[in-house]
């Protein structure tokens, strides 16, 4: 993905400019509940918001297609405590998950509400299955990083591509919604403190009044200038991979209500974005067995503590460039069950050789330092100890014939915004609720503390989906009690 113009590169500094009065606009329509912005948030937002069907929902999107960073993922939502895996004999709590996300960020993020969206991930998977008909399987062939059970919930092939596609059909079918692509909002109209509407179009604006509004458009990744400003500085320099709407519009919208900022610093990389082809080597080759060396043939980090923690460690290497490395049994195991490896592999992204002297050679890692330190490794797995890295999690045994990648770090999304309650109501320095004003997802701060080490794999749509919910049913009932 390639960043948005400069004209778009506007920093919290430029947020006065985004917001009129009330009474410095005449307004051209009228909405109950208007959602700014087409990802994850937006649309499980938008499908909260519809079942009243006496309220309309006005959906806003500035690309020409919906999804944003959400098909961009693999669309796996984690859950704990869910049928799916009672059903596969699984029994957890959404403390256990709540645990998980709180160990990795180190109890930097804010716990109370880790807990509440962990307590929330059932109730939302089971609607999302039962209400909405939204296809979902438990991912129980391996665990990313840090994760002590399965508990993904993954739309067919793996690819958040195809979840957002049954969302828009389900809410295209609603009489009382509509979803407009290519209408950038480019103001907020505030009144009495609280949001009263939107400017919104690309050719023509419109200013549109509504009761409720729900900002779903993400972080700030593809905006450098706010980047620089908050993220360390080795990330700036990262291919960005996420999508390019991504430009911290709804974070800085809040800030002129009053909103409270946290986290700012927090992002999630990846680590293994194949170099050439632009395609994405999912983790689960690494988590299968994998690892990863620089161009000197050596490891250089434990792969095992996150994509997104080892996106920087990636970044720091000789012309941050890292050479993956796996087998057959890998290659094997994978095709056909992630649609992103299934691409990777269509691209041409992987090179196969019977040794990995060979596969050395050709990707241009030194030959005989690569295959001692795969040797090393095969010798640390079969004894069962722990390798040159401290490694002991998702490893095997890799045996010919070898296959590997290119791969480079990459920035895919911010985890840190606007402070929200537990309905995600955007909260002022001050801790009340600005009234009318919802934030999720990117736009919101996350659960995952400062900088990337705290991003534990799911964290992005677990508040993605489920501030998109919660904020939709609050906008929702909030104005059928009126």
């Amino acid at each position: 993905m390639s960043a948005p113009p400069a004209q778009q590169q506007r920093t919290l500094d430029d947020a006065d400019s985004e917001v009129l009065t009330a009474d410095e606009v005449t307004f051209d329509v009228s909405t109950d509940i208007l959602i700014v912005g087409g990802g994850g948030t937006g649309l499980i937002a938008a499908l909260a918001a519809c079942e009243n069907k006496d309220l309309t929902v006005t959906l806003l999107e500035k690309s020409d297609r919906l999804g944003g960073n959400t098909s961009l993922s693999t669309g796996m939502i984690p859950a704990a405590g869910t049928r799916l895996q009672k059903e596969a004999g699984i029994e957890e709590t959404p403390g256990n998950m709540a645990q998980d996300i709180l160990e990795k960020n180190d109890y930097q993020a804010d716990e109370g509400m880790v807990r509440h969206l962990c307590a929330h991930s059932v109730e939302l998977i089971h609607w999302l299955i039962d209400d909405w008909d939204i296809s979902l399987h438990l991912v129980d062939d391996f665990k990313y990083p840090k994760h002590s059970e399965y508990r993904m919930h993954a739309p067919p092939g793996r690819n958040g591509e195809n979840m957002v596609e049954e969302l828009r059909e389900r809410l295209e079918s609603q009489p009382n919604t509509e979803i407009l692509l290519n209408t950038p909002v480019t103001k907020l109209v505030a009144e009495d403190g609280s949001p009263a509407g939107v400017i919104a179009g690309a050719v023509r604006q419109e200013a549109i009044a509504a009761e409720r509004v729900v900002l779903a458009t993400d972080g700030f990744a593809g905006n450098r200038e706010m980047v620089k400003t908050h993220c360390e500085d080795d990330i700036e320099k990262a291919l960005y991979y996420g999508s390019d709407g991504n430009t911290g519009d709804g974070i800085r919208w809040g800030t002129q209500f009053g909103g409270e900022l946290a986290c700012m610093d927090a992002y999630q990389g990846h680590a293994t974005v194949v170099d050439g082809t632009g395609a994405l080597s999912t983790y689960a080759v690494v988590m299968n067995g994998g690892i990863l060396v620089n161009e000197n043939g050596e490891r250089f980090g434990n792969e095992s503590k996150g994509y997104s923690q080892f996106a920087v460690d990636v970044i720091r290497q000789p012309g941050s460039i890292a050479y993956e490395i796996f087998d057959k049994r890998i290659f094997d195991r994978l095709k056909g069950e992630f649609d992103d490896f299934d691409r990777a592999v269509e691209l041409g992204s992987y090179t196969k050789a019977e040794t990995v002297k060979e596969l050395a050679s050709e990707l241009g890692c030194d030959p005989v330092k690569t295959e001692s330190t795969v040797q090393s490794y095969n010798l640390a797995v079969e004894a069962g100890e722990p390798d040159e890295v401290c490694r002991e999690d998702g490893r095997n045994v890799l045996s010919r014939p070898f296959y590997g990648a290119k791969v480079t770090g990459s920035l895919f999304h911010t985890q840190g915004g606007l402070v929200v309650d537990e309905n995600g109501r955007v909260l002022r320095t001050d801790g009340t609720a600005v009234s009318g004003l919802y934030a999720g997802g990117g736009c919101a701060v996350g659960i995952s503390g400062h900088g990337a080490n705290g991003y534990l794999s799911g964290n992005g749509l677990t508040t993605a989906t489920g501030l998109g919910r919660l904020a939709g049913t609050h906008a929702r009932e909030s104005l059928s009690e009126k």
